[in-house]
């Protein structure tokens, strides 16, 4: 079985094609989703994270509490990578066991969706990578519009710590372009089919 990253920069879309691919069966890992759920399920990494960050890396009711983890360490380059260096190897090891069950399952292929695919290094893990693109303008605007919290230089200021969008597409296997102009179902289609055959056992 296939495992195959889908990645893209804020604002690209990478959740939307990842939908596309949902609806055509192909079970999908949300990185993002699920760390969330191990930062509040993995006991020893509550533990890691308690002692790392302090108290207020969660709420009184034991929730993660993104808002001020995310103040702690987005201006901190060295505790950012500390949280990264925690929190990445207990996702990875989520994803095996998902991916196992997926493949118990019978699916065709899965699809890992992760914004920071290569900078974590979870890209090692994979068979191919897909990466959504679109125009830098068109990605500043779509993150105005979803979150209305957020200006317009902390949008740029999220973009310039993320992998350059020439570099990730150079390093991806496929392309899919989310400008708003290109439409995404024939190329979701078409990226489809070629998985599925890529995955398909052997004949004879």
């Amino acid at each position: 079985m296939l495992r195959i990253g889908i990645t893209g920069g804020i604002g690209s879309g990478k959740s939307v094609v990842s939908h596309v691919f949902g609806l055509l069966g192909i079970p999908l890992y949300d990185s993002d989703q699920r760390a969330r759920w191990v930062m509040e399920h993995d006991v020893l990494l509550r533990g890691q994270l308690l002692n790392a960050f302090g108290p207020d890396a969660y709420t009184a009711a034991g929730h993660l509490n993104r808002p001020a983890l995310a103040r702690t360490v987005f201006a901190n380059p060295a505790q950012l990578a500390q949280l990264n260096a925690l929190v990445h190897p207990r996702v990875g090891e989520d994803f095996v066991r998902w991916a196992a069950a997926q493949q118990a399952a019978g699916a065709p292929y899965i699809l890992k969706e992760a914004a920071l695919l290569y900078e974590s290094g979870a890209y090692k893990t994979l068979d191919r990578i897909i990466t959504v693109a679109a125009p830098l303008a068109v990605r500043e605007a779509r993150v105005l519009r979803r979150d209305p919290h957020r200006t317009a230089a902390d949008v740029r200021a999220i973009i310039g710590k993320q992998l350059g969008e020439d570099e990730r597409q150079q390093r991806a296997d496929y392309v899919v372009h989310n400008d708003d102009v290109q439409l995404v179902l024939p190329q979701v289609l078409a990226l489809d089919a070629q998985l599925r055959a890529l995955g398909a056992p052997a004949a004879g």
